[in-house]
């Protein structure tokens, strides 16, 4: 399919210096935001951010359980990340794997009742250091604007 001659147009249009700032600060952020707060969630809580997202995403879920790639997904992970990141949860008590009733191949992630208490634990820690590390940057800006825009970014 061959684009009209006015979007070709405004395809080549060169960005104005806020679009190249705002193009080329998002893989900076993309980079530096999950370590900044993985840092901090070590060093205050024992408990990587991807270790505290896997307890988020299972409290949330029905049950406080999900399909390994479901989880997967949730965690926006591999499957074998994921797998690595519950065997550790794992043994520490916070994760129990069953098998899924439906097939009996599948296996779910269960989140369990010293895992939630964790995950009670360290959401001060996560809640400061996201805010220090992002949301306080952005007290000016219309924020639900802002996520719709992310929204329609992310597809």
């Amino acid at each position: 399919m061959t684009p009209k001659p006015e979007e070709a147009a405004e395809a080549v249009r060169p960005l104005t210096a806020e679009e190249e700032a705002v193009v080329r600060s998002l893989p900076c952020l993309i980079y530096a935001l999950p370590r900044a707060i993985d840092a901090d969630m070590m060093r205050e809580q024992r408990l990587s951010n991807t270790e505290y997202l896997t307890l988020m995403h299972l409290s949330e879920a029905p049950g406080r359980q999900l399909r390994m790639g479901e989880l997967a997904s949730a965690c926006e992970m591999s499957l074998s990340g994921t797998t690595r990141v519950v065997h550790r949860l794992e043994s520490e008590g916070f994760i129990r794997r069953v098998r899924c009733d439906q097939d009996g191949r599948s296996w779910r992630a269960a989140l369990t009742d010293a895992g939630l208490a964790r995950l009670t634990e360290a959401w001060p820690s996560n809640l400061a250091a996201v805010r220090r590390h992002f949301l306080d940057h952005l007290k000016d800006l219309d924020l639900a604007e802002l996520a719709a825009a992310l929204r329609k970014v992310a597809g």
